[in-house]
């Protein structure tokens, strides 16, 4: 059995704003550095092997501020990238909803459906974070391996390991926890994914 312990990235500064990250490369405020060193306490007693993380601010810092506090190895993977959400990126939540209404409901309600003004679809981010975790599957059969994956790309993981539900895209954060640990079947999941 493999367990895979993903992990939500300290804030930048866009996080406190409310503004619209995507694959956009933000430092972590002093706030999300003090985050990702108190998740590295948290984390003490639990095995990590290796962390994962895409390149890039804030997940790549945060993951090398856990790495180096809990003496593990961290490595960057490219496709872990998070989704290009375009000219949205930058903009506050607030501003898309009200300047584009009927958009910002279709991303709450049928987000696989929305292609932000010169940006990607869900389904090509799910693409390559599906690709990603298939070879990190194929790596690892057991043992624990940690992730830190920003929003959206982070509720993406949840719903391929456990087939949760996308819910609100604009909300990621609320109501779920800093770090989630999976228990899940390599061979199974490589199976369904085929």
């Amino acid at each position: 059995m493999l367990q895979i312990v993903s992990i939500r990235p300290g804030c930048t500064e866009y996080d406190r704003q409310k503004r619209i990250q995507g694959n956009l490369s933000i430092p972590l405020t002093e706030e999300g550095r003090a985050y990702a060193l108190q998740l590295a306490d948290q984390l003490r007693g639990v095995p990590v092997e290796v962390i994962y993380c895409p390149e890039g601010e804030p997940a790549e810092e945060t993951g090398r501020l856990i790495a180096d506090k809990l003496g593990v190895k961290l490595r960057v993977l490219d496709n872990l990238e998070n989704i290009n959400l375009g000219l949205w990126q930058g903009m506050l939540i607030n501003d898309v909803r009200h300047k584009q209404p009927k958009v910002y409901r279709q991303w709450q309600e049928q987000p696989e459906s929305v292609c932000p003004p010169q940006g990607e679809m869900l389904s090509e981010a799910e693409d390559r974070l599906r690709t990603a975790l298939v070879k990190l599957l194929k790596r690892h059969k057991e043992g624990v391996i940690a992730i830190v994956l920003p929003e959206p790309l982070l509720t993406l993981l949840r719903r391929f390991l456990v087939h949760a539900e996308l819910g609100d895209l604009w909300q990621p954060s609320q109501g779920k926890p800093c770090w989630e640990v999976f228990d899940v079947d390599p061979e199974a999941l490589l199976a369904a994914s085929v």
